[in-house]
């Protein structure tokens, strides 16, 4: 995903001259061709992620659309009061990229995990939260977040991420993307765990039991209509991200059934649980480890539905 997102951004640059990328000595391997083709709007502000947001603050100030970009929790925590004070008091045209969200990089430790930056990100004035599932997502997502005129973060996969579309998508801003219809109930995922969602709802209908599948990509804003017809429509509603069950999308979700009036239906988060994840290892036995697995989504819906 990550090299879907670097090579969409360098097409955008090549259109747009205001498209700076601005970095904290990461990303080698990736963006080499963004710096070799534009070398006066490349900046690389050395192990520095607070220093780095204030560049791009100052980018975005004279017109530009300033682009900071690192991995897991590092554009983001290390960085908080910069994006906070800088950028969204500012309404600035900074784009927050990460690479690697939830646990890609399970084997560092939890340094270099990204499990409470939904809820951080979303509780900030003036910000709009991205999570794309796949490489069709990501390219349209980048396409809508460049488009668009203030702050943005984009929690973007890391890489080998299967695709969950058959092909290219038309995202925007607020929206979602409906992978699957059934009546039983619908599961809505966000970010690269959906695979897990896609198998388990396949699983599911084997079993004769037909789930809707909805990519809540975006998170803030969210997609208000798709939830409440989901409410509405199907029997069950279960939320899967690879998150801290504060305050993420599983949370949004409950909020929004709770304000549109549409809370009696049964509901399941899936989320990682309130706890420093101690385990190191890949990324697919780590969602194992804390209750993201297939078999976790299938429990949860066969539960709601009895």
């Amino acid at each position: 995903m990550r090299k879907a997102f670097n090579k969409e951004l360098l097409s955008i640059a090549k259109r747009d001259p205001r498209v700076f990328m601005i970095l904290a000595d990461i990303g080698y391997g990736e963006i080499e061709e963004f710096a070799e083709t534009f070398p006066d709007r490349f900046i690389n502000c050395g192990v520095a992620e607070q220093n780095m947001t204030g560049v791009a603050c100052g980018v975005a100030m004279e017109g530009n659309i300033a682009v900071t970009y690192s991995i897991a929790n590092f554009p983001t925590l290390r960085c908080l009061e910069q994006i906070r004070n800088d950028v969204c008091y500012h309404d600035a045209n900074v784009k927050i990229v990460i690479i690697g969200g939830g646990m890609a990089y399970g084997e560092l430790g939890i340094s270099h995990h990204s499990t409470e930056d939904i809820a951080i990100m979303r509780a900030l004035p003036n910000m709009v939260v991205l999570a794309p599932c796949d490489k069709a997502e990501t390219v349209a997502l980048t396409d809508a977040m460049m488009a668009y005129n203030g702050p943005v973060y984009f929690r973007c996969g890391y890489k080998g991420e299967p695709d969950l579309h058959n092909g290219p998508i038309e995202a925007k801003i607020g929206g979602s993307a409906q992978l699957r219809d059934g009546k039983a109930a619908t599961v809505f995922l966000a970010g690269t765990v959906g695979v897990n969602a896609k198998k388990a709802v396949e699983e599911l209908a084997a079993e004769g039991i037909d789930c809707r599948l909805v990519s809540l990509y975006s998170i803030k804003p969210i997609d208000k209509a798709a939830i409440v017809r989901a409410a509405k429509e199907t029997k069950a509603i279960v939320t899967l991200e690879e998150h801290n069950i504060c305050g993420g999308v599983g949370s949004a979700v409950a909020e929004v059934l709770m304000d549109e009036g549409v809370g009696d239906v049964p509901f399941k988060r899936l989320a990682m649980p309130d706890v420093n994840a101690t385990k190191v290892g890949c990324q697919a036995w780590m969602r194992e480890q804390y209750g993201l697995g297939v078999n976790d989504v299938k429990n949860a819906v066969k539960s709601l539905l009895k």
